[in-house]
Parts: structure tokens; sequence; C-alpha cells
């Protein structure tokens, strides 16, 4: 019974020691929102690679190309998008990451925030 409470002991402690503190977990959202992620995109074009008419080759370095096109468009524009929707989309994206789905996730917010902002059209005319 002592090992197990030990052994308990031992576990709760080294789980509260790997726990990200307050200043990293903004260490991090800062360093999301200052620019964009690097990700290895290889693993997830892969599996795409599998899929579709091409031969997998071909298709690798298509989605490979497709994807650093992306993240370079990403790089120019990524101090235009709200710094907490650049982390949120981040954060949001845990499996396989890609930057099509980053542009995707941004573009996305950017355009439900424009049309709630967007003066609604007149409804009632008076003309």
């Amino acid at each position: 019974m002592r090992r197990l409470i030990i052994a308990l002991a031992a576990a709760s402690a080294l789980g509260i020691s790997f726990c990200p503190t307050d200043a990293a977990a903004r260490r991090t959202r800062a360093a999301v929102a200052d620019s964009v992620p690097s990700w290895d995109e290889t693993e997830s074009c892969r599996a795409a690679a599998m899929a579709g008419h091409e031969t997998p080759s071909e298709r690798l370095k298509g989605c490979l190309a497709s994807e650093q096109r992306t993240r370079e468009e990403l790089d120019k524009n990524w101090s235009t998008f709200p710094a907490a929707d650049r982390v949120g989309c981040v954060k949001s994206l845990t499996f396989s990451p890609t930057y099509t789905e980053l542009a995707t996730c941004l573009e996305m917010r950017r355009d439900l925030k424009n049309s709630r902002d967007a003066k609604p059209p007149d409804t009632n005319p008076s003309h």
C-alpha cells in the first residue's frame, strides 16, 4: 500500500511539472500570433497521394508544392488576420495540420466577421 501511495504521489508530481504555466501558454500564443507555424507536410501529403488519379509520386509532389504556395501566401497575409483568429485556427488543427486548412479557417473567420459587420440590405424600400 505504501508503494502505491508513493507511486501515485510521484505520478501526480510529474504530471503537475509537465503542465504548461500561464507564462508558457502566453509565449506559445505570442509565437503563433507573430508568424505562420512551421509544419512538415510530408505525411499529410503522402496520405493524400494515395488517393486520386495521378501516380502517387506526382500527387505527392503536387501536394507539397501546393502547401508551399499556401504557406507563402499565409506569410504575406499573416498580419492581416486578427491575432485571436490566428491562435484559434492553429489550436483547432491538432491532427496532421495543413496550411490549406489553416488558410481556410482564417478565411472563414474573416468572412463570418465581415458578414456580421455588413449593413443589412434595406428590406423596406420606400421608393
